[in-house]
């Protein structure tokens, strides 16, 4: 059975570590509108707290109005890598250990979010998906923090509310909002704590040990008959990897969001519909459908809208 606590555990690790990409420092962001210079300037202090911070505390997970999940969190910065640690501690219990890791690892799609290197060519990067403005101010995990707002510019994707330590620029709290302000998912340290060491080990019932392949090396465990592409995505949203042309999966990102797209040959064409299954901010949509007289399944998870992710499985065809 999945964790659900430590996929979405997960998602917060990954977000955190792809808006530290955001921008460089040093570069005018005039140019770029709705864009806060001091908002930019708390996610350079974010940037720079993924490279140096130590830490270790409890977080809570939030999704709409299910039960509230706790985990475990760590993360060890030593010398050029860095380790981490995920255990859920609700439900059946699973943790999820990743080992040096290199600091300077830049994914594929991340280069999108270097918004201060493409400033000067008139690029904006993740700021033309996204406004971002410094909120108020609050208290977490005993500690001082800032909000940072991050608006969605179309219907495509949601929006966000990142609270940082006021003192290291550490993510604290994160929030993702769906349009007219409702809030869809919440994650919020309990307790941390600043140090160089990783906590004890819990017994859980699951184990898992992160791979982390080089994106051009990924495979997606299946495949299809024929290659084929997806011919509609939200500006902003490019591939995070570069899968074989038959793999049975294709993923994107503009940054802050990520989602998935799986295809599945059918051995005989399903009955017309549709089905849906949101989880907080996480998507999973699936359609069956007929592409150039073959039945496929065509499947959407990630943290996108409904309609977004029908979109995306509609322009899914065959590549001659």
């Amino acid at each position: 059975m999945r964790a659900v606590g430590v996929e979405h555990g997960a998602g917060l690790r990954r977000r955190l570590a792809a808006a530290s990409l955001l921008l460089l420092p040093g570069l005018a962001y005039g140019a770029c509108p709705g864009v806060d210079p001091a908002a930019l300037q708390w996610l350079e202090r974010m940037s720079r707290s993924i490279h140096q911070a130590s830490y270790h505390g409890v977080v809570t997970l939030q999704r709409s109005n299910r039960d509230l999940q706790v985990m475990q969190v760590a993360r060890l910065v030593d010398g050029e890598t860095s380790s981490e640690q995920l255990i859920q501690l609700t439900g059946q219990g699973a943790r999820v250990d990743r080992s040096g890791h290199p600091l300077d690892c830049v994914h594929p799609g991340h280069e999108l979010l270097r918004v201060g290197s493409q400033v000067g060519a008139g690029d904006c990067g993740v700021s033309e998906s996204y406004r971002f403005s410094v909120g108020g101010a609050e208290r977490i995990a005993g500690r001082n923090a800032v909000r940072i707002q991050v608006e969605p510019r179309d219907m495509y994707r949601f929006g966000y509310v990142m609270s940082l330590d006021r003192d290291t620029g550490l993510l604290l709290k994160t929030e993702t909002v769906e349009r007219g302000g409702r809030v869809l998912e919440k994650y919020q340290f309990a307790s941390l704590s600043y140090g160089d060491s990783l906590p004890g080990t819990t017994e859980v019932e699951t184990f898992h040990r992160a791979r982390h392949p080089h994106p051009a090396h990924s495979s997606a465990g299946t495949s299809v008959q024929r290659d084929w592409a997806v011919s509609w995505l939200p500006r902003g949203f490019t591939p995070t990897d570069s899968p074989a042309p038959r793999s049975g999966r294709r993923t994107y990102t503009d940054g802050l969001a990520v989602f998935s797209v799986f295809l599945e040959d059918l051995e005989r064409e399903m009955r017309p519909g549709e089905g849906t299954v949101r989880e907080g901010g996480t998507t999973s949509y699936t359609r069956g459908m007929t592409r150039a007289g073959q039945p496929v399944l065509v499947t959407v998870i990630g943290e996108v809208p409904v309609n977004t992710a029908r979109m995306v499985a509609d322009s899914v065809h065959w590549v001659e």
